[in-house]
């Protein structure tokens, strides 16, 4: 007689654990289906929201990422075969004839990547004065550019790091220097402000932290300084070690690496400032795509870009920005 889903064993997992495999008890409790394929949804601020469960037999099931579901347990089929007294009884004469085994707790799921140690971030080298001279030094240097004296006045009110605002000009400033006055010295001199800045959980903030870490792994790399350039990029990554909760960590690494394959650069906004003969509007989208392919190549790429197409685009954008 065939056994039906609700006489089988059942354990219970968070959603967004599920994998392709899994035989999942389905919403009315008396069907399973296998599981070909799971995708998650985020909400608009990015956290995992909704678990997609592609069946085997056609059809989606969608699940709220924290939600407990039930998934068939992958005993023997010998076992699950046994009536109920007989496996009640059998288990405990196992028990009684098998030596005691201490099974040691799983391990802490390691943080995605772990940061700079004392030693790697000694390649950063200290400021030169205040983060107000190191501003105003690189105003001397480019008394001509309009867009440097612009941010440089702004700074020169003084530089609080609690600021978004401040951070934004800092940023944009150290793009400045490099993208249109080609001054990797200045740029990276004014990024490191921002660069040993700690990750202190606000996005807005660490946007302009992220761009200028960014920027700064692509000038070291240019220059040969490939060990400084790694710091960069393990103090861009800090935010992925930060979740302690392993679903959550596990969610967040989906997400990320979604938005990694999947990067927004800005393509239409590009064509359509061309169409239009906009060019400074088509600049602007530009600097916003080569900001983004930056942080790419921070990465390492992703599983659609690999590093040495990057290289080629990022060479392409910063030809168009600086023409």
């Amino acid at each position: 007689m065939t056994e039906t889903p609700a006489a089988r064993h059942y354990s219970e997992q968070q959603a967004g654990s599920l994998t392709t495999g899994d035989e999942l008890l389905l919403p009315d409790g008396e069907r399973t289906a296998e599981i070909q394929h799971v995708e998650v949804e985020s909400d608009d601020f990015g956290t995992p929201a909704i678990v997609l469960a592609s069946l085997s037999g056609g059809g989606t099931v969608r699940i709220a990422a924290g939600s407990s579901v039930k998934v068939l347990d992958t005993a023997p089929d010998a076992v699950a075969q046994l009536p109920v007294a007989g496996k009640a009884a059998e288990a405990a004469e196992a028990a009684a004839e098998a030596p005691a085994v201490v099974v040691p707790p799983l391990p802490a799921i390691p943080p995605a990547v772990s940061g700079p140690s004392e030693e790697e971030l000694a390649l950063i080298p200290a400021p030169k004065g205040t983060p107000e001279a190191v501003v105003e030094a690189a105003a001397e240097s480019h008394p001509d550019s309009e867009g440097v004296m612009l941010l440089a006045d702004r700074l020169a009110k003084g530089i609080n790091v609690k600021s978004g605002s401040c951070l934004k000009d800092l940023s944009d400033l150290a793009h400045e220097l490099f993208i249109t006055l080609k001054d990797p010295e200045g740029s990276l001199a004014v990024a490191d402000l921002l660069n040993v800045l700690p990750y202190d959980g606000n996005p807005g903030r660490w946007g302009s932290v992220e761009a200028s870490l960014a920027l700064s792994s692509y000038i070291c790399r240019q220059e040969g300084q490939v060990d400084r350039a790694e710091v960069y990029e393990k103090l861009l990554r800090t935010p992925e070690s930060q979740e302690t909760d392993p679903f959550k960590a596990r969610m967040n690494a989906k997400v990320r690496q979604r938005s990694l394959n999947e990067p927004n650069l800005y393509d239409k906004e590009i064509f359509r400032s061309i169409d239009n003969s906009n060019h400074e509007a088509e600049r602007e989208w530009r600097l916003l795509r080569l900001e983004s392919l930056l942080f790419l190549r921070a990465h390492g790429g992703s599983e659609t870009i690999g590093a040495g197409e990057l290289q080629r685009r990022i060479s392409n954008e910063l030809e168009a920005v600086r023409a």
